[in-house]
């Protein structure tokens, strides 16, 4: 038996290829932190509007956003060498009990430099908690179902802004910003007793003592210069977000006021948008691994810079939206198999680095795009520059296709599975199969494949049957 087969049934001892209860608490918890950061943001952007207007408000917004985007440089590192569990555990109630600390300021005096100072030390610890949350996934599912979870994923994410935007407005509203920063602080509390139970038992960090991290800092890029395909990959993801940041941020608002469509012509865009996306997120989280990869990751590439090419092109605010509903359900599916092929080229050992890489290519990404497109529209026009994202954005897929034809990592390159404490539920590192009279287990034996994205074989059906009921 080779290392893409599997067995026609699980084994006494053999590892289950994902493990749903950990998978959805991990996504429920993951969905409540992101709708929380939402209404904080929404809370804090209004309050700064009333205190100091436009350049207030651009002054919070950076303190959250460049403190967040220079940690990533530096967080990769410090999740593969201390563990996921450790950092998690540690930004997640470092987060509490800044925002419980700063509702408390906030209710006492009505000064705007503390939320400058909430902000950026937030930003931090999201910088520092994002690589090692990315690492989670991998290690409770694995091979095609890694697909379905981090689809399950993308659907929270999704829904996050939706659910968490009018929260945020309404606590504001009816209330003061410290009653909002107690809310997300009670939310933190919950993410932190969910991070307790989804990481129990996953193995530490392999941090050498002595090891110098200023030098390990630069293990992103050296890990994007060693692995062609994660290299492709991130200049895939890199192109798409660059292609998305300047025509939804800036260019939808300037065309719908040109075209006197009305600003609520910009929210039935979005929400239309979002609604593409959300349907493809719940359609990945139950057929990904049907869907093939070159469908899910090419031909949605495609899709995406066509429908960003016809966006600028339409007349009427329904055209705009109905395209705006494919674009997001292209994206919808295109973002999570970029994460999941990602995820298995990666090194384990390196996960947290790789990760924070792609990370950054999202974070750090949009504001380029806004300066780089927003200045050729001054020369060109809105809508020539509108075109001209749909070009890059067509470079994706291209780049996608190169990511493809590298060839996948093998278990050795990879560095291994995690190996974990025993618990109640194990965790999904491959496991050799039991020996029999006549053999002894083989590095070839192994019932769960570490990279089975992509390839053309099938899974067992009774593996598969056991998944879909175990979700």
């Amino acid at each position: 038996m080779t290392s893409t087969e599997l067995p026609k049934t699980a084994p006494d001892g053999v590892q289950a290829a994902v493990q749903w209860r950990k998978v959805i608490t991990l996504t429920a918890s993951q969905g409540l932190s992101l709708t929380a950061d939402y209404v904080l943001l929404v809370a804090l952007a209004w309050t700064a509007v009333q205190l100091g207007g436009v350049g207030a408000i651009t002054t919070l917004m950076l303190a959250g956003t460049i403190p967040r985007a220079l940690t990533l440089v530096f967080s990769g590192p410090i999740a593969d060498s201390l563990g996921a569990r450790f950092v998690l555990l540690r930004t997640t109630s470092a987060r509490a009990l800044l925002l419980a600390t700063g509702a408390v300021v906030v209710f006492t005096t009505p000064w705007f430099w503390p939320l400058v100072v909430v902000a950026a030390i937030e930003g931090v610890l999201l910088g520092i908690g994002s690589p090692a949350a990315s690492t989670l996934m991998p290690r409770l599912a694995q091979g095609e179902q890694l697909a379905r979870a981090n689809s399950l994923s993308s659907l929270v994410t999704r829904l996050a802004p939706i659910i968490g935007t009018p929260i945020g407005a309404w606590l504001i509203a009816t209330g003061e910003l410290w009653e909002a920063m107690a809310v997300v602080a009670a939310t933190c509390g919950v993410s932190f007793a969910a991070m307790w139970v989804v990481t129990r038992g996953m193995a530490g960090g392999d941090r050498t003592p002595g090891e110098n991290m200023l030098r390990r800092s630069g293990d992103g890029i050296r890990l994007l210069r060693a692995y062609g395909r994660l290299r492709w990959l991130f200049i895939c993801a890199f192109l798409l977000d660059m292609a998305f940041g300047w025509p939804i941020e800036v260019a939808l608002p300037l065309i719908v006021d040109g075209r006197g469509w009305g600003v609520g012509s910009v929210a039935v865009v979005v929400v239309a948008f979002s609604c593409g996306a959300i349907a493809a997120g719940l359609t990945g989280a139950l057929l990904a691994h049907r869907i093939p990869l070159m469908v899910r990751l090419v031909v949605t590439g495609v899709g995406i810079g066509l429908g960003i090419l016809a966006m600028a092109a339409m007349n009427s605010v329904f055209a705009l939206a109905a395209v705006g509903a494919v674009v997001g359900l292209m994206a919808g599916l295109n973002g999570p198999a970029i994460v999941t092929v990602y995820q298995q080229a990666s090194p384990r050992a390196r996960m947290g680095t790789a990760m924070s890489m792609l990370t950054l290519a999202g974070i750090g990404t949009v504001p380029v795009s806004i300066v780089v497109f927003g200045a050729l529209s001054a020369v060109i026009g809105v809508t020539a520059t509108w075109f001209v994202c749909g070009f890059v954005a067509l470079a994706a897929p291209v780049a996608a296709l190169r990511a493809l034809r590298q060839p996948p990592p093998g278990p050795e390159s990879l560095g291994g599975t995690d190996t974990a404490a025993p618990s109640p539920e194990p965790e999904p590192a491959t496991a050799e199969a039991q020996p029999t009279p006549d053999s002894q287990p083989t590095p070839e034996a192994q019932p769960v494949p570490v990279a089975f994205e992509g390839s053309d074989r099938d899974p067992a059906d009774q593996v598969l049957v056991t998944a879909s009921r175990n979700a």
